[in-house]
């Protein structure tokens, strides 16, 4: 069995102005994206990444905040949304912001089809998704079940104020999972000039969405909400699964997605 309990801030000073300190978590999200972004790049010219950025940036942090309030909070009101140093994120929110964001960059630009732009960004998108489930793992929160596993993990404050006890590391697995996504499709790019539009996305979500199916099974059910048979993050995590088998196996073109 493993002891973590680190300090979720860096440092113990604070940001001046906004008296915040600095967080493991916010450093690995800035870390992923700047990691994603150097490797988007590579994929597109530097011009398209940096006008690109500032909309995934407000697009997947609106929507990872909405998510978490519909979802996961109890007592929602309007003005929460925008307070997402206070609370938590949700992943499937953030991928529905960064589509969107994508749709208006798109139609506001026309450089690239909606779909060539989703299989570019699928391919980094892993690398931010990865750093983001270390900075949870600081944070100690997304806790695994209860574990006699020899790597079991017992959050010394977990960020729940659930009584620390051996549990399944599932930032730490979902992390590990991530990165290797990444390397299959950083070496799946060559691709993108054979492969029919949106059929990297489509694996990527696929690959992506298939683990997280899975993977809620050795989660604590973090939602507020009593969902029947699955767990919320498994009833929100099929919409996506769906769409991607969808853009894997689809044969047509749809000027929808165009």
């Amino acid at each position: 069995m493993i002891t973590w309990d680190p300090s979720p801030a860096i440092f113990s000073w604070h940001l001046p102005l906004l008296n915040r300190p600095i967080l493991w978590y916010g450093a690995f999200f800035a870390l992923g994206f700047f990691l994603a972004y150097a490797g988007f790049v590579k994929l597109v010219t530097r011009k398209v990444a940096d006008q690109i950025s500032s909309y995934i940036l407000v697009g997947t942090v609106i929507g990872a905040r909405l998510f978490d309030v519909l979802f996961y909070e109890k007592g929602w009101h309007v003005l929460a949304i925008f307070r997402f140093w206070e609370s938590g994120l949700s992943s499937h929110g953030a991928v529905i912001g960064l589509i969107l964001a994508v749709c208006f960059y798109q139609r506001k630009y026309r450089q690239f089809t909606l779909l060539q732009l989703l299989d570019r960004l699928s391919i980094v998108a892993g690398v931010a998704a990865a750093c983001i489930r270390i900075g949870n793992f600081f944070n100690q929160e997304i806790l695994g079940t209860l574990s006699t596993l020899p790597w079991a993990v017992m959050f010394g404050h977990p960020a729940d104020g659930s009584f620390p006890a051996p549990r399944h590391p599932v930032q730490l697995y979902e992390a590990l999972y991530y990165l290797l996504i990444f390397g299959v499709m950083w070496r799946l790019r060559k691709q993108l000039n054979t492969w029919r539009e949106g059929r990297l996305c489509g694996l990527f979500l696929t690959l992506i969405f298939g683990f997280r199916l899975v993977i809620e099974v050795v989660k604590e059910e973090q939602s507020l909400w009593n969902p029947l048979f699955l767990t919320m993050g498994q009833w929100l995590t099929l919409p996506f699964l769906v769409f991607g088998l969808f853009l894997l196996l689809r044969r047509a073109r749809f000027a929808l997605l165009r």
